[in-house]
C-alpha cells in the first residue's frame, strides 16, 4: 500500500534527536574502523559490516513479527539503494583514502549536503534549493574544515584523482538520499528498508571482496577486532540505518544528510569524553560554524532574525 510522502523542511525536536543519535553512531564507526584496519583489509571490513548488519536486522524483524517484502519492484529498489548508498561510495572512499589523509577525506565528504541540495532541487518538488539552505551548507563545510585543521585544508588539490573519487562518493550519497525517499511510498518500514539495503549490498560486495582480498588466506582476527566488527555492524550500521530511513521518510534527503556535518563533531566529542583527547579552539569555532549552518538550513535562524526586525 502506498503512502503519501510529506517532507518537513524544518525538523522537529524528535527528528533532530534522531539525527544527533545517528551522528554519534556513525562518529563511533571511526573508532571501530581504527581497530579493525590494523588486522583486516578495507573491503573485508566493509563486507563484515554490511553482512553482520543484515543478519542482525533479519533477526530483529523476526522478533518484531515483521516480514520482508517480496515484490520485485521493492527488491529492485533495494539493490539500487545498496549500490548508491553502500557499494559505490564505500569503494570510492576506501580507494581514495589509500592516497589521501583521513582529514582531507572528511572535508570532501562534508560536501554531501551541498550535492544533496543540488540533486534534491533537480529531482524533487518539495526540497527545492533556497538561499538559506545554500548559505547553511557553505557554513557547515567551513565549520568541518576548521575542525579538521589547516594541514588537511592545505592538502586539498594534492592527489586530485583520489579526491575526486571521494567527491564522487559524496555525490552518490546525495543521489541515495533522494532515491531512498521512495520506500515510504512503497509501504516499506524503516527497518525493512534498512534490512533490504544491507542484504542487497552484501550480495553485491561479497564476490568483489572475495576476489580482491581473498579472506580465506588471512589470519583470524583478534578478539578486540571481532568486537569492533560486531559493534560497527550492529550499532554503526544496523541501528544507524533504521534511524537513517526513519529520518528520511519525514525530514527528507537534505535534512538527513546534514548528519555529515555532525559526524566530525560526534567523533571529536567521543574522543574527548572517552579517550581523554583535548578540545582545541579550532574545534569550538568549527562547531559554532556548523551550528550556524544547521540553524540556517533548518530555517529557525532566519525566523529569529525576522522577528527581531
Amino acid at each position: 500500500m502506498a503512502h503519501r510522502t510529506e517532507i518537513n523542511t524544518s525538523m522537529s525536536a524528535r527528528e533532530w534527536g534522531m539525527l544527533i543519535a545517528l551522528s554519534v553512531l556513525w562518529g563511533g564507526s571511526f573508532f571501530f574502523n581504527g581497530l579493525a584496519v590494523k588486522e583486516l583489509p578495507p573491503l573485508t571490513i566493509v563486507v563484515c559490516r554490511v553482512a553482520l548488519a543484515a543478519v542482525t536486522l533479519v533477526m530483529a524483524m523476526r522478533i518484531m513479527g515483521q516480514k520482508m517484502p517480496t515484490a520485485r519492484p521493492v527488491w529492485v529498489a533495494f539493490f539500487a539503494m545498496g549500490l548508491l548508498n553502500n557499494v559505490v561510495p564505500f569503494t570510492l572512499i576506501v580507494w581514495g583514502q589509500v592516497h589521501v589523509a583521513s582529514g582531507v577525506a572528511s572535508i570532501l565528504n562534508a560536501t554531501t549536503p551541498l550535492f544533496t541540495v543540488l540533486v534534491a532541487h533537480g529531482l524533487t518538488r518539495d526540497e527545492k534549493m533556497t538561499a538559506p539552505r545554500f548559505i547553511g551548507v557553505i557554513l557547515g563545510i567551513i565549520g568541518v574544515a576548521l575542525m579538521i585543521g589547516e594541514d588537511a585544508v592545505r592538502a586539498l588539490g594534492v592527489n586530485v584523482v583520489a579526491q575526486f573519487a571521494i567527491l564522487g562518493a559524496a555525490l552518490s550519497y546525495a543521489f541515495a538520499g533522494v532515491y531512498g525517499r521512495r520506500f515510504r511510498a512503497l509501504g516499506v518500514t524503516p527497518i525493512g528498508t534498512a534490512t533490504g539495503q544491507v542484504i542487497a549490498s552484501s550480495v553485491i560486495l561479497i564476490p568483489i571482496m572475495a576476489f580482491v582480498d581473498q579472506p580465506w588466506m588471512l589470519p583470524f582476527p583478534s578478539v578486540s577486532v571481532v568486537g569492533a566488527l560486531v559493534a560497527i555492524a550492529t550499532l554503526s550500521t544496523a541501528l544507524a540505518y533504521i534511524l537513517y530511513f526513519r529520518i528520511l521518510a519525514t525530514a527528507g534527503a537534505t535534512n538527513l544528510l546534514l548528519v555529515t556535518f555532525l559526524v566530525p563533531v560526534s567523533a571529536i566529542m567521543l574522543g574527548v569524553l572517552v579517550l581523554g583527547e583535548v578540545m582545541l579552539w579550532d574545534h569550538v569555532i568549527g562547531m559554532a560554524f556548523i551550528g550556524l549552518g544547521l540553524a540556517a538550513i533548518d530555517g529557525r535562524l532566519w525566523k529569529m532574525i525576522a522577528k527581531r526586525r
